[in-house]
């Protein structure tokens, strides 16, 4: 394995924030995963203290590749569903660049877990549509037409019943409801079909935190398309924030 293929991926969450050196040719991590707490408020100044401590622990010096849970463009973060809004506007590399002293590069938290899944997860035929949401403090999505990304596609945003489907189908939603797997999924599985009727996908891949308990809610999910678990369960977004600073990426993300 060659040095330059070893990259730092952190990935910015709503609840935590997590990562670690990942060989962007395999997706293999090659160190433990370490996590904290997202601070809260997660402000752009206490986010980039957590950053900072981050490269200590790895002692990183290089470019740094980062997930970031909003509608990016171009470094922009352009919204803040689950971040403070004054992260609107901020141009990310820009910024991390003058508090932490490294070069860096963001995206779509959920754009990049569904890229590093496509490239080292359970898929093999990218052909036609494919679709990844990352079910977690929110829900992120990833949409693929053969095999290349839309960014930012935010399909929990979605409007259901009073509000959207982040606030009934997230696990946030399931935990602060207190419901059962039973009770959740009859919202996760509105979602799935709307989208099935939506995109037409030939495949769904459920990443975030409640990928690896699929077996506890799939029997009351009844959308016609294949469901599958993310393979990389929740170490995707580091893996695709490692690759963003890989030459594969920007062939693939495109903007």
């Amino acid at each position: 394995m060659a040095v330059k293929d070893v990259r730092l991926g952190i990935d910015i969450g709503g609840t935590g924030i997590k990562a670690a050196l990942v060989d962007t040719q395999t997706g293999e991590l090659k160190t433990e995963r370490i996590k904290y707490k997202t601070p809260q408020p997660a402000t752009p100044y206490a986010v980039s203290t957590v950053i900072n401590q981050l490269l200590r622990d790895f002692s990183w010096s290089q470019a740094v590749g980062c997930c970031f849970p909003a509608v990016v463009v171009d470094n922009v973060c352009y919204t803040a569903s689950n971040i403070p809004d004054e992260w609107i506007g901020v141009r990310l590399d820009r910024y991390f660049q003058k508090h932490c002293g490294r070069s860096f590069q963001f995206a779509n938290d959920a754009d990049l877990a569904g890229v590093a899944e496509l490239r080292f997860g359970s898929v093999r035929d990218t052909s036609g549509v494919i679709i990844m949401l990352t079910i977690g403090t929110g829900i992120g999505s990833a949409i693929f037409l053969n095999g290349v990304l839309v960014p930012n596609t935010e399909l929990g945003q979605l409007y259901y019943q009073d509000s959207i489907f982040e606030h009934y189908a997230s696990n946030q939603a399931r935990k602060s409801h207190d419901w059962t797997y039973k009770e959740w999924a009859t919202h996760l599985n509105e979602m799935l079909h709307h989208v099935t009727k939506l995109f037409s996908p030939k495949e769904i891949i459920l990443g975030g935190g409640v990928s690896k308990r699929l077996s506890l809610y799939a029997p009351y999910l009844d959308v016609d398309v294949e469901i599958q678990s993310a393979k990389l369960k929740n170490t995707a977004g580091v893996i695709g924030a490692a690759c963003l600073m890989n030459p594969y990426v920007p062939d693939t993300y495109k903007k």
